[in-house]
């Protein structure tokens, strides 16, 4: 059992691990190794005290540096599902549960409001988890949305167990090549089906007969990461003392609205350690 776990690996997360570790709280961090990759590809950063005009890539590289000097180590994980229990959570990540008795999300502005159909058929026929899930689909016919290359290799396991497997990638230049792996040239439109997922509109208005869909993203939107979240549109509703309305989770960030800043990240961040460490107090 973990004092907090903390899902997303931008600043604030970092910020809110920080302050937590100086408290010695026992945490698990969930994220990306590389970090953030909005903060990565910031050409120059001009807005954040104290640095003066800063690369994306050499901010990121200051962050590692200072994870280092803390000793914080993120495990690379992907978070798919979150079940808020009585006094504790428990977290999906890959196949391995883990609980924690506080939450902070930190997992930046999710934009991809998932496909028309999606969450209705989530858990029958849809899922986000490869390796919880795959073994479901020995010598069956699926579809795989795969958003980034590091999720290739799930690509592939799920190729082993599939009789076929139809792949749609938003980028270019992959080099994933498997007899039983069709490429789809159209976007996915809808999901459709019955009980059960049963097949695909493509935008170009033809259909692929599948029984289930993989949706392998970057980030799962939050209230269906974590049930029962209220939401503001696209946002995470929260307080000043950046509660939400579930007693033990908090949010910080890109994930609470507006503006998408850097520094606002950091100090939200900062504010919700704090509370977790009131929270924890009593």
């Amino acid at each position: 059992m973990y004092d907090t776990a903390i899902i997303g690996s931008g600043p604030a997360g970092l910020s809110a691990a920080l302050n937590l570790k100086l408290h010695n709280k026992d945490i698990i961090w969930f994220g990306s190794a590389q970090l953030s990759d909005k903060v990565e590809k910031s050409e120059k950063i001009a807005n954040y005290p104290g640095l003066g005009m800063i690369s994306g890539t050499e901010l990121n590289h200051r962050f590692a540096e200072q994870m280092a000097q803390m000793d914080l180590t993120l495990t690379d994980r992907m978070v798919t599902m979150i079940l808020p229990m009585e006094e504790s959570f428990q977290l999906l990540a890959e196949n391995e549960i883990y609980e924690a008795r506080t939450l902070l999300l930190a997992i930046g502005a999710v934009t991809a409001k998932g496909f028309p159909g999606e969450q209705e058929f989530l858990g029958r026929g849809v899922s986000y988890c490869a390796t919880c899930d795959g073994f479901l689909y020995k010598g069956k016919t699926i579809a795989v949305y795969c958003q980034d290359r590091r999720y290739e290799h799930e690509v592939e396991y799920l190729a082993e167990l599939a009789e076929k497997v139809y792949l749609y990638m938003p980028y270019k230049d992959s080099e994933l090549n498997l007899p039983n792996v069709e490429r789809l040239q159209m976007p996915i439109k809808e999901v459709r089906g019955g009980m059960k997922v049963t097949e695909l509109q493509l935008t170009d208005g033809t259909t692929v007969s599948i029984d289930g869909l993989f949706c392998l993203r970057n980030a799962v939107a939050p209230g269906t990461l974590l049930p029962g979240l209220s939401m503001d549109g696209p946002h995470i509703t929260v307080n000043r003392q950046m509660e939400t309305n579930l007693p033990g989770c908090f949010a910080a960030g890109d994930c609470t609205g507006r503006p998408y800043q850097i520094a606002k990240a950091v100090g939200e961040g900062n504010v919700a350690a704090h509370s977790i460490l009131a929270y924890l107090s009593r």
